[in-house]
């Protein structure tokens, strides 16, 4: 049986060796190698302490303050029941803040991970309080703009890296 000639390839590493200056990287390794120490005593000056140090309490809004920024961004949906609407997203955060997955993920994970967590909570629990506001859940889901910022609301509210849920 006769063989088929082979295909033509294109050689993709022609032209690799000329695109790496191999003199500029023997420098910069002779240069590397060149950096001694002297043999000599030699006294390091402590760090200084008179910066504060240890961890901050973390700012957090006022629940007055999250309300006007929600009339300010969503004043203008019609609410039938804006009383309602209102006690139901300041009581969201706490409720987020509880689920021990979202803790664990705040202790033990970074802030992209805890955030996943956050709104997978926050969408549990927009769904098991559907039966009380159906207008919030309505918004939620059909709103991206209220879903976002009830989002980010939520978060920053509850974040903390020591998973304590809010009181």
């Amino acid at each position: 049986m006769p063989k088929l000639p082979s295909p033509v390839e294109e050689d993709l590493s022609q032209g690799i060796l000329e695109a790496i200056d191999l003199e500029s990287y023997r420098a910069e390794a002779k240069a590397q190698m060149a950096i001694q120490l002297e043999d000599s005593d030699a006294e390091i000056e402590p760090v200084p302490t008179s910066g504060q140090g240890g961890k901050s309490e973390p700012e957090l809004d006022l629940l007055s303050a999250i309300v006007n920024t929600f009339n300010d961004m969503f004043g203008n949906i019609d609410w039938k029941d804006a009383d309602n609407v209102r006690r139901q997203i300041a009581r969201i955060p706490a409720m987020v803040s509880k689920d021990q997955t979202y803790q664990n993920a705040m202790r033990n994970a970074d802030k992209q991970e805890a955030r996943t967590e956050s709104d997978r909570v926050l969408k549990a629990v927009i769904l098991s309080i559907m039966s009380d506001n159906m207008e919030l859940f309505k918004q939620f889901n059909d709103n991206p703009a209220f879903k976002k910022w009830l989002s980010e609301m939520v978060f920053n509210a509850t974040y903390n890296k020591d998973g304590k849920p809010l009181e």
